[in-house]
C-alpha cells in the first residue's frame, strides 16, 4: 500500500485564494472509497492503491482547468514501502512512540 502526498495549485485565476478549487478537488475522493485521504493545510494525503493514487490525482489535476484555471501545478510525493505494511495511521503512531521515550 503506498501512501502519497498531493498538492495542486491553480493559477490563472484572477484570485489569491484556492479554497474553492481545493474544495472541488476533494469532491473527487469523496465520491471514490477506493483511497484513504486526509486533507491537511498544505496538501492531501492519499493511502492505498498506487494505480488508484495516480489515477486520482489525474482527475484532481483536471478540476482547476475544469472551473477556469488557466495553468495547474501538480505536486506529488509518493511513499511506496514494499518491505512491511504501511499506513498513515502507522506512521504517525511510530512517530509518537518515539517521542514518549
Amino acid at each position: 500500500m503506498a501512501i502519497a502526498e498531493a498538492t495542486i495549485v491553480p493559477l490563472g485565476t484572477g484570485s489569491t485564494s484556492v479554497s474553492k478549487y481545493v474544495a472541488d478537488c476533494h469532491k473527487i475522493l469523496q465520491n471514490d472509497t477506493r483511497v484513504k485521504h486526509q486533507l491537511t493545510p498544505m496538501g492531501t494525503v492519499l493511502e492505498g492503491d498506487l494505480d488508484v493514487i495516480l489515477e486520482m490525482v489525474r482527475k484532481m489535476h483536471e478540476v482547476p482547468f475544469d472551473n477556469g484555471a488557466m495553468r495547474v501545478i501538480t505536486s506529488i510525493r509518493i511513499d511506496d514501502r514494499r518491505d512491511l505494511a504501511a499506513s498513515m495511521s502507522q506512521k504517525l503512531r511510530s512517530v509518537k512512540e518515539k517521542l514518549d521515550t
